[in-house]
């Protein structure tokens, strides 16, 4: 296949850059509308390199002269946006140290003059300082290079350090190759962390107090006191005594014949002290100030409130009364009586204990004050790494740790949740905790599981957390959009890292080291989101660790439909092989009629090698996907099938994984309580969003889950499915009647298959008087699953 068979499409970014455009332009957040103004530039740039030829969005080495080690920054769906992340400005300990070089340190730029200092006499003793004491982190790959290169030196590797330092020399003007220094040094042991300090630090300083707290605070400090000051400049022109409503002796209001309220008491505008002129421009003054830099609170806004109607004959009424009327003045009183008569006069007890108890509610601490508590609380650890203590988080306020929260306040959970996202902890304390939520967290914190195992066999220690680190800053690297099968760049493509390599002594060790990591991070993944697909982060790590561990394990990622090439590589049909070999007779096999593997066997002996089973393969999941519809109307409905249905023959990696490393056991003896989790989770989670929000991905969801239901199930005894089966009867028939209909055909379609029958063609049977459905994600037209139970009866 040709490099140049397929492009991207320049409209995915394209329509990136205009949502940002209209974030940037219409969100209410600040911070939000400025983050949405970066990613519009960045989409920006790539769609004028991309017009321009200067980046070429599908390929491994998307940048021309630019080699495929540099770690490029990737936008949404793969994008390359054309920047280097090791071209990033100085930091502020880089700039320091910059300062402290003597003027004779060449280079062109800043940033090739540090480059150029490390490999010097001076420079190279720093890092070998921090290389054998660990005190040291990498970002990013580039920035262990010249740290491989003080190993070697120091070690008599002279001609592989100079080969690599070549290597390296024309882009020392531009990526930094050093590392992190750091003050003490990173612990050895195998734990993660799924936000940093730094980061979560960063998060708490954007917290802010509520909108609607904020408008109640401004409503009590600001606009109450202005309209004290208001009524009482009203009742210095009251004759006798102030307005007020008259009440009965059981406190009820009286009202005239109209039904509206007697006001008693007297008039306003009936006298004019000497300073009440300079009173009211200075109370408008302050006014107009307030509403300029007050505009939360709406409420003195209202035309009929209190506070506009007094402001307003305030603005009308110079110091005598000729701008107001008989009618206007009357209103003044009614008004002037309505407060008075609810909060007291401007000096009584009455009105001053309201306002004393409006205050100290205003002087009450909101969100902010707590988050910045919890950011001095964690100001005492590297912002590199995480929080080892969790009573550091969780204590309530200690004595002079705030002057606005009193001792022994608890703490507001949903930022305590927050701040606990940088405790570093043992993988499985993390999910007891419930910091790691997903298998995307899990698969996002993996690498720095996976870099311990991967580091072993070194008889250095200063090359086993080298090695560490650099899996680590590896992982994180974002994927590349790749067309035309092409492959991601591998670690061992950096050019420091086979030095490293070829210093390991113990193979065997790494061997079983990652084997036992592989294991436990797909056991624990299982047992904890047994929903959810496995994401391809996750997937990529564990093809990682199996080729370490020595196994050819043929994991399929998950491929978008909208960027489906209509061509699957060998590892599909290598997956799907051993699907059928481990599934043969079970439910699962019969539930998706699997059929027997491809082989060369069906195919011309004259076509070239491997192009025939590949094409016999998308062959045969092109023609099962014709039970969602016609495969050839839409393309990206079209591809969705197609891709499920290879989805369906591989388990998407389910069975290539507990068959591999032998997981059946546990599985079996936690396969009740998966199944229950994810019926469970279908029924009461995900039946009425399909009602409600008419969502084609909930349903394509809930049918990778039904489908890892279905696996499970089938690792379990006859009788024991019969029961969940039954169980997931009984949970269906307590909905709501339309939610039954409509699920309904998905648990006869699965009794039946138990029973021992079996779909027809359309992908349904009848199982006693009953239709049931087999349930799959895609649909070309319309799903079945979001009609309504006459449409779906058609």
């Amino acid at each position: 296949m040709s490099r140049d068979m397929h492009s991207a499409n320049p409209g995915f970014a394209l329509g990136q850059w205009l949502r940002a455009c209209d974030t940037a332009a219409h969100h209410p957040d600040p911070d939000t509308r400025r983050r949405a103004r970066e990613r519009a530039e960045r989409w920006r740039d790539i769609i004028h390199s991309m017009q321009t030829g200067k980046l070429t969005v599908g390929s491994r080495t998307p940048l021309s002269d630019t080699p495929a080690w540099v770690t490029l920054e990737v936008a949404r769906g793969g994008f390359a946006t054309g920047r280097y992340l090791a071209e990033a400005p100085l930091e502020q300990h880089e700039q320091e140290l910059l300062a402290s070089l003597p003027r004779s340190v060449p280079g062109s730029t800043d940033r090739e003059r540090l480059n150029l200092w490390y490999l010097g006499e001076e420079g190279q003793r720093e890092l070998a300082s921090v290389l054998a004491e660990r005190r040291y982190r990498l970002g990013l790959p580039e920035e262990g290079a010249l740290l491989v290169v003080t190993w070697l030196l120091a070690n008599d590797h002279a001609d592989e350090a100079l080969e690599l330092v070549a290597t390296l020399r024309p882009l020392m003007h531009r990526l930094r190759f050093y590392p992190t220094v750091l003050d003490s040094p990173r612990p050895a042991e195998p734990t993660i962390v799924v936000r940093t300090v730094g980061q979560v630090r960063s998060s708490l300083e954007r917290v802010t107090d509520s909108d609607d707290v904020q408008a109640m605070r401004e409503a009590l400090t600001t606009w109450n006191p202005l309209f004290d000051r208001l009524v009482e400049l009203w009742s210095e022109t009251v004759e006798d005594d102030l307005p007020q409503l008259e009440r009965d002796a059981e406190g009820s209001l009286l009202r005239r014949s109209d039904g509206q309220p007697i006001v008693i008491g007297g008039w306003p505008c009936r006298r004019w002290p000497e300073d009440w002129s300079a009173l009211r421009l200075a109370w408008l003054d302050d006014y107009r100030r307030a509403r300029r830099e007050h505009s939360l609170c709406g409420k003195h806004r209202h035309p009929r409130s209190n506070f506009t109607r007094l402001r307003e004959a305030l603005e009308r009424c110079p110091h005598d009364s000729r701008k107001l009327d008989g009618r206007d003045v009357g209103l003044l009183r009614r008004t002037l009586a309505n407060t008075l008569t609810r909060h007291g006069g401007p000096e009584s007890e009455q009105r001053q204990n309201l306002r004393a108890t409006q205050a100290a509610i205003a002087a009450l601490p909101g969100l902010s004050a707590f988050a910045e508590v919890l950011n001095r609380r964690l100001s005492v650890f590297p912002e590199t790494g995480g929080v080892t203590e969790p009573a550091t988080i969780e204590a309530t306020i200690r004595p002079d740790e705030s002057e606005r929260i009193a001792e022994g306040t608890e703490l507001p959970e949903a930022l305590v949740a927050k701040t606990r996202r940088a405790l570093e902890a043992p993988m499985e304390e993390l999910l007891e905790r419930g910091i790691i939520t997903s298998s995307e967290t899990l698969a996002r914190v993996l690498p720095q599981l996976t870099s311990h195992a991967m580091a072993t066999g070194f008889d250095d220690p200063g090359l086993t957390t080298l090695c560490q680190q650099l899996h680590e800053a590896f992982r994180r690297r974002r994927s590349l959009l790749l067309l035309n099968l092409e492959r991601q760049v591998q670690l061992e493509e950096l050019p420091w890292f086979p030095p490293l390599e070829r210093r390991r002594s113990n193979a065997l060790d790494l061997s079983a080291a990652t084997r036992d990591v592989l294991e436990q991070v797909t056991l624990t993944t299982l047992l904890a989101f047994p929903h959810a697909l496995l994401p391809n982060r996750l997937i990529r790590e564990l093809g990682a660790l199996a080729e370490r561990a020595g196994m050819k394990l043929p994991l399929v990622e998950e491929i978008a439909a909208d960027i489906f090439m209509g061509a699957f590589t060998n590892k599909w049909r290598f997956a799907a092989q051993r699907t059928y070999r481990s599934m043969e007779g079970s439910l699962y096999a019969r539930y998706y009629d699997l059929p027997p593997p491809v082989t060369r066997k069906q195919v011309t002996p004259t076509t070239p090698r491997g192009a025939n089973t590949l094409e016999a393969f998308l062959e045969l999941c092109r023609e099962r996907s014709r039970e969602a519809g016609d495969p050839d109307t839409r393309r990206v409905s079209s591809n969705g099938i197609v891709l499920e249905q290879a989805q369906v023959l591989t388990t998407h990696d389910l069975a290539v994984l507990v068959s591999a490393l032998e997981l059946e056991p546990t599985l079996r003896e936690h396969g009740r309580e998966l199944v229950e989790r994810i019926f469970g989770w279908l029924v009461t989670r995900q039946l009425p969003k399909w009602r409600h929000t008419e969502s084609r991905r909930d349903v394509k969801n809930g049918a990778f889950a039904w489908r890892q239901a279905i696996y499970f199930l089938s690792l379990l005894d006859g009788s024991t499915q019969d029961e969940l089966i039954t169980g997931l009867e009984q949970l269906v028939s307590k909905r709501e009647p339309e939610e039954v209909a409509l699920f309904w055909p998905v648990v006869i379609g699965l009794r039946g298959v138990h029973g021992g029958q079996s779909f027809d063609a359309a992908g349904r049977l009848i199982h006693d008087g009953h239709q049931g459905r087999r349930w799959f994600g895609w649909s070309v037209r319309r799903h079945w699953l979001l009609e309504t139970p006459t449409e779906a009866g058609k």
